[in-house]
């Protein structure tokens, strides 16, 4: 295992310059981090560090001073959190996941108590009262620091202060509960024979085996059983959408859906504890709900403006959503002969994917062959160039700065201004990793003096399959989330704030989505993928031929796949909304809601939305994918799609969003960079134009 990982390594970073010596330090470069104990140390020092802060805020008068304190505080206590969540998610040494874990939930317990601190609190009060702050981002760090010491419920009567501090503290242990049921108990289906799972696949699952009688009247005697093959799937995300595609035989299918869509039963008990506690730490708030408390920050502002936006959306989807879904029960019909036959939501992958196939031809293993990893970082380092003349260059890491042999880290280095920041790369799955793919803060930027930054570092985690000691070839759809993520860490690696509490991702949450949803499309461009999706044998690049099969059959069913996100947005804002009566019927309510909103059959029984993690860290805040996804598109159409590799588009990525990161607001930034179009105002609060996805989408 190590042996092949290490060799899928040094394939992954033949693209990069290296340079020397390496020292001894801990776990992502913090000395303290040399052994998993030293999380203990690291949150006692940080404890130390914000109280002694605290004590000299006290004795400031109101003065921008006040703010540049605070950011260094939240700079040492997100610090923590962000490397133990890290650790936690992706370390494969139990003892540092284990300690990492403990250092989160005793950090979070302080961080409860610092923002409930009275003295933090008028002392940022005065300072904004008494015209003390000059910049116009010192008196948005002010704002942004009062509002969030609001929403911890500092202004209220001592015990409901206390109530607050209780919620809050069992609404993160649930969260972290429901996402552990979701890793640790995934589900299984056992199919036999295994020959009715597709040979090009099984090596996505466990082989097992059981004795079957030869005969009814020979059961009783074991020598006249014979061995016979089988495979067990168990129904994580990943193994669940991989029989859904390739799966031909209907009851295989069938089953793994219901099961993938049945576990774990667990979330079903945690989810209903989640959405009280939320519910009732939000009237403790003054609030009718958790989804008011949480929209009421961003951009949209209320809940009636995001419903009314969705249901918009979903009354404008639903006739081609509608013509998508009979075209596809049609063309089952005829593939099974069985003019009756009806569509079931296991049915989906499986038949479009066989109708794209048949529209346009796309090997997935021809695809792939120009997807090997090590091409794909090449891509990025392409884009980083191309767009702000930057280059990424490896860096030799520390002994105990890596937690896997596959990690590499890089810095973004341009020529003129120097490092810009550092990303670790941990792109490979293994067994107990975070089974997504995301980008982690581990150190936010900021302005230290005037000629000194604190350089952002992040950490950007995949789980692609490599096999036999072979660095992993992607499927497209993998490239393409491999961009995604890649646009969070541009966010974080380009930002230039003046405090961390706004560097690169800490933004309004209904635009965090933006820069990740606007490198999704470079990801179908072929302009983009000819400049590193090479034949690896010939070098030849990728022909437009292809990529343009690739972008035909994309596009073939859009309406289907935002109709998925609209009804996902619905449902999150439904179960964190208003309720006249408790419990709440999750399952019944989100079956009304599939009803309504989407074209497909609910299948009874089922409650996929028990392993939906965006519930625990979107509460009521998943639509931001959606408003990010107009955004996107708008901003792909009227600033990147004429040439999405200039340096003038990438000036304008860079210096008209990226670098501002959450110090502007986000209206004021969104429509300076693409236009007074892209955004509207509509009963109160602010929503996307819809005219570029709908052009997209083509409706």
């Amino acid at each position: 295992m190590l042996r092949a990982a290490a060799a899928a390594r040094r394939a992954a970073v033949a693209a990069f310059s290296t340079s020397a010596a390496r020292t001894e330090t801990g776990l992502y470069g913090f000395d303290v981090l040399r052994t998993a104990k030293g999380f203990r140390r690291f949150v006692d020092e940080a404890i130390q560090r914000s109280d002694e802060l605290v004590a000299h805020i006290a004795q400031l008068p109101p003065s921008a001073e006040i703010v540049r304190t605070m950011d260094e505080i939240s700079n040492t206590v997100c610090s923590v959190i962000d490397s133990a969540e890290l650790c936690r998610n992706t370390h494969p040494d139990r003892e540092f996941a284990e300690e990492a874990d403990k250092a989160s939930m005793r950090i979070y317990e302080h961080l409860q108590y610092l923002n409930t601190n009275t003295t933090l609190y008028n002392a940022i009060l005065k300072a904004e009262s008494e015209g003390a702050l000059l910049s116009e981002e010192s008196q948005k760090a002010a704002n942004n620091l009062r509002v969030d010491f609001e929403k911890g419920g500092i202004h209220l009567p001592k015990d409901k202060l206390e109530r607050v501090n209780q919620l809050n503290l069992a609404i993160a242990h649930l969260g972290r509960k429901f996402n552990e049921n979701v890793m640790n108990k995934p589900g299984f289906v056992d199919i036999y024979p295994a020959s009715r799972i597709p040979r090009n696949i099984q090596h996505n699952f466990k082989p097992i085996s059981r004795f079957k009688p030869r005969g009814v009247e020979e059961q009783s005697n074991a020598m006249n059983a014979t061995r016979q093959k089988g495979i067990r799937i168990v129904t994580d995300s990943g193994s669940v959408s991989s029989a859904l595609r390739w799966a031909s035989d209907e009851e295989v299918r069938r089953q793994v859906y219901v099961v993938g869509n049945s576990e774990p039963r667990e979330n079903i008990g945690v989810l209903d504890e989640l959405i009280d506690a939320r519910d009732e730490f939000a009237k403790t708030m003054g609030c009718r709900s958790y989804a008011e408390f949480a929209i009421r920050p961003n951009m949209a502002a209320s809940v009636d403006v995001v419903m009314s936006f969705l249901n918009d959306l979903s009354d404008t989807v639903r006739h081609k959503a509608d013509e998508e879904f009979n075209t596809i029960k049609d063309f089952k019909r005829r593939v099974c002969n069985d003019k009756s036959a009806d569509l079931e939501p296991w049915d989906e992958d499986y038949f479009i994917g066989m109708m794209k196939s048949s529209a346009h031809t796309v090997d997935p293993s021809v695809v792939a062959s120009y997807f090997p990893l090590s091409q794909c970082i090449k891509g990025l380092n392409v884009l980083v160039e191309s767009l702000f003349g930057a280059t990424f260059h490896q860096v030799p890491m520390g002994d105990g700065e890596s937690w896997h042999p596959n990690v590499i880290k890089l810095s973004l280095h341009h020529p003129d201004e120097g490092d810009l920041g550092f990303m670790y790369l941990d792109l490979y799955s293994r067994k107990g990793k975070y089974p997504g793919c995301a980008h982690f803060a581990i150190r936010g930027g900021r302005r230290l003096s005037g000629t000194n930054y604190q350089l952002p570092i992040i950490a950007l985690v995949c789980n692609f399959s490599s096999s036999r000691g072979l660095t992993a070839r992607l499927n497209h759809c993998d490239v393409e989330t491999l961009f995604h993520e890649f646009g969070h860490a541009l966010h974080s690696l380009l930002s230039r704030t003046e405090y961390q509490h706004f560097s690169g991702t800490r933004v309004a949450l209904d635009v965090a989505e933006t820069p990740s949803n606007l490198f999704e499309f470079y990801a179908w461009d072929y302009r983009v993928l000819r400049t590193f999706a090479l034949d690896e044998t010939t070098g030849d690049p990728i022909p437009e031929k292809l990529v343009k099969a690739l972008n035909a059959s994309r596009n073939m069913f859009p309406a289907t796949d935002l109709q998925r996100q609209v009804f996902y947005s619905i449902m999150d804002l439904t179960l964190f909304g208003e309720h006249t009566s408790k419990p709440v019927d999750t399952i019944s309510a989100v079956a009304d809601l599939k009803r309504k909103h989407t074209s497909w059959n609910y299948v009874e029984g089922t409650h996929w939305h028990t392993r939906f993690s965006h519930l625990i860290n979107y509460g009521a805040g998943y639509y931001s994918y959606l408003y990010a996804r107009c955004f996107a598109t708008t901003i792909w159409q009227e600033v990147c799609q004429g040439d999405p590799l200039s340096r003038s588009t990438g000036s304008a990525i860079r210096d008209k969003f990226l670098r501002h990161g959450g110090a502007k607001d986000p209206s004021v930034l969104l429509k300076d960079f693409a236009g007074d179009s892209v955004i509207k105002n509509s009963g109160g609060g602010i929503i996307p134009d819809i005219s570029s996805l709908c052009k997209e989408v083509g409706l």
